[in-house]
């Protein structure tokens, strides 16, 4: 692990540093977020995690570790989620629908510190931010391996799939950067939809327009229901599948 990596505690036990670490991570996170990561002090936190400033500094350097383990565990959950989403499924365009949905799913359970992440990141050192780009370019390369799975198998066709992979990232991210407007008009599920319909839609071939028609189809009938002719079932599939 690099010196950058490595967040050092005084605690040794792994379960007790990894509880504490959260506590005051969703701390710190709530506050970076509403009042700066520059003006929220190590008092402030510790008041809002409800333990002494002391304790924090058993678990953390100083406010940089704080900051860069938020982020990093964000990063973390895209790569460890999304490939989980995607555990049993085949079809290069019901995987690329699905990690859409993912992705997005995660951004909602992470709002705070997704916004975090689009303010913040700057203000780590600079061998931290490298790998917190590091961390998300690795992320993008799985959704752009979704993309270029479709084109390969000649279900979407040909397209700049480097720069695809990262309109469908900021389409995720911009959940939480503009939840504010989209929370009244759109349910996560809808939120998702649409942007399969904007993404992935008008680039698929006559055979991935098929294709995605019968995971509808299938997805639909999983669930119970009937098929809607504008809505990407597959999304609101993982999003039922992932609540259950």
């Amino acid at each position: 692990m690099s010196s950058a990596e490595n967040v050092k505690s005084v605690v040794s036990d792994p379960k007790l540093v990894e509880e504490r670490r959260h506590q005051i991570i969703r701390a710190a996170t709530k506050l970076f977020s509403e009042e700066g990561y520059y003006t929220t002090t190590i008092l402030q936190i510790a008041r809002e995690a409800k333990v002494s400033t002391g304790l924090i500094y058993q678990y953390f350097g100083d406010k940089d570790d704080i900051l860069f383990l938020t982020l990093k565990h964000v990063l973390d959950t895209y790569e460890n989620e999304i490939p989980r989403q995607l555990e049993g499924l085949t079809h290069p365009v019901e995987r690329l629908c699905r990690a859409i949905w993912a992705y997005c799913a995660i951004v909602d359970a992470q709002r705070d510190a997704t916004v975090l992440a689009y303010r913040s990141t700057k203000s780590l050192r600079p061998d931290r931010r490298g790998l917190v780009k590091d961390g998300e370019t690795r992320t993008n390369r799985l959704i752009e391996k979704s993309i270029r799975a479709c084109t390969t198998g000649g279900f979407m066709r040909p397209i700049n799939e480097h720069l695809l992979s990262y309109q469908c990232v900021t389409f995720a991210h911009s959940w939480a950067l503009k939840y504010w407007a989209f929370r009244e008009r759109y349910t996560l599920a809808e939120y998702v939809d649409e942007g399969i319909q904007l993404l992935v839609e008008p680039f698929l071939t006559t055979k991935g327009k098929t294709a995605l028609a019968r995971i509808r189809q299938s997805a639909a009938e999983a669930a119970g229901e009937h098929p809607a002719p504008d809505a990407a079932a597959t999304a609101t599939a993982g999003a039922k599948s992932s609540s259950d």
